[in-house]
């Protein structure tokens, strides 16, 4: 296919007659450098809590692990996740009809904004902690317009010959960002925790500002009555299914997680029906948000499909690792249990490294080449990397462990770049703010998903095999056998945060019991040895589950990757088809069968 001949800038009129500003040959580059900064904010944000979590609970005076305050803690971690999945549809279908910059600028404002809101919290207890996950909530609508409107701005700046690489770089950022957060949380929750909010707020001001000054109206703007039966529906019943996942993995009764709850089976299956009625409402109304004829373009519905499977495979290996790296590897090396959060941030570099490495360069070639063959390889890469994790014994050779993550690192940069660049080239210019929207809730949906399905995966392979090793390994150290009757039977899942959290899990769990106890068998079960040893046979049997579905995920995604058809631009491939009808859906309609 070759090249287009300029950039949609320097076009003197768009489809729908609007005149284009007039832009130079430079303002694709000063679009791709803020959508950049913009969506890795945003990212960097969706985990900087994660590693800074031991502080900023400190900080506001909670312990995440009594009764009641685990909801707490997983609002901290999820409510951020959930508002961008919910609003990134709406705010792209908005940037159609608006204007995608307009949107755009105002989500950088909002996040600034928020920012700084999160870092004057003056509360402390459970009322700072809700403080703290409502700011994130209104943070998260701006994060969501940024992710909404980014993709679209880049895809009009630049002509469809470098657009893998523009929007390549830009995934490539935002999904780096989620492990860069790690190590920032890590560096700054111990001088201060208001700096994990804090250190947003410059980059959120200068992004505002350049934004405004800079970026400039380049879409094709459809002027339209906004769907509100369809936004209400969606956020509904996605709201509905997140929230049932995020109390799903919760302990219930006497249950090790929250799956039998009335509340949560109410909430997953009141929210499927609400989605269901929103597909039905979504085919009969004259303006939809959820643009449901764009599943005919094949790369368009094969690339989300793919997405969301990558997703569900990659979102909850981060919290699986962390875990896996400061509840058994680092003690057991001779961390302290206070600093394992920072050091399982930077043992995690590698998998960041590899995205860095190939998210740009193949980006670069699917310009030439299309999404297919990098997107296919990158998902059976990912394949490797988890086969290869699996083997891998519980306490490994950090070489080992750092080659896999690199691997990983470079598969999921092959198919990120690519895939992105090939679902925005399949959409015709007047949807693309809804199409990324609706690419993005994929992705974004798909995290919060995976969080709940390697949670649940590892907690059940606990559940089968923990209660009986805690209980002989406490009894064997003097430790009362009503005490450990009673800290083997508590839910895996509060193990399972206190290692997330960096806390001393047997210190935590046992309390005032290690004071009756002989000093050296309490300085045995404290130490760095007894609980990681404890923990590490039943935590590889869930590992194990939690891999193999990661593993059948990519493999699932890779399929449907190479059945996206071959290289394929809407501007380009359809143009044809726009000379021979006026109808939007009937250009969809037309560009399937290209192959």
């Amino acid at each position: 296919m070759p090249p287009a001949s300029s950039s949609p800038a320097t076009t003197p009129a768009s489809q729908a007659g609007q005149a284009k500003p007039a832009v130079g040959p430079r303002y694709k580059w000063i679009a791709l450098s803020n959508t950049t900064l913009g969506v890795l904010m945003a990212t960097i944000n969706t985990s900087i809590m994660l590693i800074a979590l031991p502080n900023i609970f400190r900080g506001i005076g909670i312990n995440p692990l009594q009764s009641g305050n685990t909801t707490i803690l997983l609002w901290m971690i999820m409510g951020f996740m959930v508002v961008t999945a919910v609003l990134v549809v709406s705010f792209g279908r908005l940037g159609d009809m608006f204007g995608r910059v307009r949107m755009y600028n105002m989500g950088f404002a909002i996040f600034a904004l928020f920012s700084i809101l999160l870092s004057v919290s003056w509360m402390q207890g459970t009322a700072a902690g809700w403080y703290l996950i409502a700011m994130r909530i209104f943070q998260g609508i701006g994060g969501a317009m940024l992710m909404a409107n980014s993709s679209a701005i880049l895809t009009d700046a630049f002509p469809a010959h470098q657009r893998g690489l523009a929007l390549g770089l830009n995934q490539v950022a935002g999904i780096a960002g989620s492990f860069i957060g790690l190590v920032l949380g890590g560096i700054l929750g111990p001088i201060d925790w208001r700096l994990v909010f804090l250190v947003s707020v410059p980059f959120g001001v200068l992004g505002t500002i350049w934004s405004y000054l800079k970026l400039r109206e380049l879409g094709v703007r459809k002027p339209a009555r906004l769907d509100w039966p369809g936004n209400l529906t969606f956020g509904a019943g996605l709201i509905a299914v997140l929230v049932g996942i995020t109390y799903g993995i919760q302990p219930y009764g006497g249950h090790v997680m929250g799956w039998t709850s009335p509340l949560v089976l109410t909430l997953l299956a009141g929210g499927v029906a609400i989605l269901v009625a929103f597909c039905v409402i979504e085919t009969r109304v004259a303006e939809p948000m959820f643009r449901l004829s764009l599943f005919r373009i094949r790369p368009f519905t094969a690339g989300n499909l793919a997405s969301l499977l990558s997703g569900l495979g990659r979102g909850g290996l981060m919290f699986i690792l962390i875990i896996w790296l400061q509840g058994i590897y680092l003690p057991m090396h001779g961390y302290d249990f206070e600093s394992t959060p920072l050091w399982a941030g930077i043992a995690m570099l590698p998998l960041t490294i590899g995205f860095l490495a190939a998210g740009p360069v193949s980006g670069y070639l699917s310009d030439r080449f299309g999404a297919r063959p990098f997107a296919t390889g990158g998902m059976a890469v990912a394949a490797l990397s988890f086969l290869l994790l699996q083997i891998l014994p519980v306490n490994f050779t950090y070489w080992q462990f750092a080659g896999i993550l690199l691997l990983n690192g470079i598969g999921m940069g092959l198919f990120a770049s690519p895939n992105r660049a090939g679902i925005m080239n399949s959409l015709p210019p007047e949807r693309r703010g809804v199409g990324a929207g609706m690419s993005a809730t994929f992705q974004n949906s798909a995290m919060v998903l995976s969080i709940g399905i390697f949670f649940s995966l590892i907690i059940l392979g606990l559940a089968s095999s923990l209660p009986g090793h805690l209980y002989a390994g406490l009894t064997a150290q003097g430790v009362p056998a009503a005490a450990a009757k009673g800290v083997s039977h508590l839910p895996p899942t509060a193990v399972m945060f206190a290692a997330l959290l960096g806390y001393n899990p047997i210190k935590m769990l046992l309390g005032p019991v290690l004071a009756h106890l002989p000093a050296s068998h309490a300085a045995y079960l404290t130490g760095h040895s007894f609980f990681p040893s404890l923990i590490s046979a039943p935590f590889h049997a869930g590992l194990d589950v939690a891999f193999d579905f990661a593993i059948a995920a990519c493999l699932v995604a890779a399929v449907a990757s190479l059945l996206r058809g071959k290289h394929y631009v809407h501007d380009v491939d359809a143009a044809p088809a726009k000379t021979n009808t006026h109808s939007p859906e009937r250009v969809v309609a037309t560009v399937t069968s290209h192959d």
